[in-house]
């Protein structure tokens, strides 16, 4: 059984900012393969979808517990059904990422992302993650205030066509993942 996990905030206000990008790939991924909707699932503080794909189950799941408590929502899950934490996939927006382009890795800190900081607190740091870049002002580290604000915004209509490359790169990612491993899909999308 195969956890993925897209990070994102809940409610109609964050649906298109990019702080979002995790809940956005998992929504194409969902759409891709045919899914229903994701079902509100109250006791996981979670909207989930399952699939089966080569003959593994997979479980899709978007937290409910807004960005900074996600470690809550992937602790319940990985214990209720029992999935160790190397078949755990987090997809997070990543501000030291180009926008669009994609980082899978094996395991590693959380750096300053708070939804990774609530993941590791709550299982450790030895899951895998991926990460879709969503930095377009060509700066590095701004100041605090400046990178919350930034997170919360929505994509402009320019930077549009580069992160729907880096969702649909994510997909392919995660899919190459589910069907030939992890090293695959590093060796295959880190390079883009």
């Amino acid at each position: 059984m195969i956890l993925i996990v897209g990070l994102g905030n809940p409610g109609p206000e964050y649906k298109k900012t990019r702080h979002n990008v995790g809940f956005m790939v998992l929504d194409e991924l969902a759409g891709e393969l045919k899914l229903e909707t994701f079902k509100p699932e109250k006791k996981f503080s979670a909207e989930l979808a399952t699939v089966h794909i080569d003959g593994k189950k997979i479980i899709l799941a978007k937290p409910q517990t807004f960005m900074n408590l996600s470690g809550e929502t992937v602790q319940s899950l990985s214990a209720f059904y029992k999935i160790k934490p190397e078949n755990i996939y987090i997809i997070c927006d990543d501000l030291d990422l180009p926008l669009g382009q994609i980082r899978i890795r094996r395991k590693g800190g959380p750096g300053t992302h708070n939804g990774l900081k609530s993941v590791v607190e709550y299982i450790g740091e030895d899951f895998p993650r991926l990460r879709v870049g969503i930095e377009s002002r060509g700066k590095s580290a701004p100041a605090l205030q400046e990178t919350v604000s930034f997170v919360l915004t929505p994509f402009t209509s320019k930077e549009r066509p580069l992160v729907q490359k880096g969702i649909k790169n994510a997909i392919n990612s995660l899919l190459t993942i589910i069907k030939s491993g992890i090293d695959t899909a590093m060796n295959e999308y880190n390079q883009i």
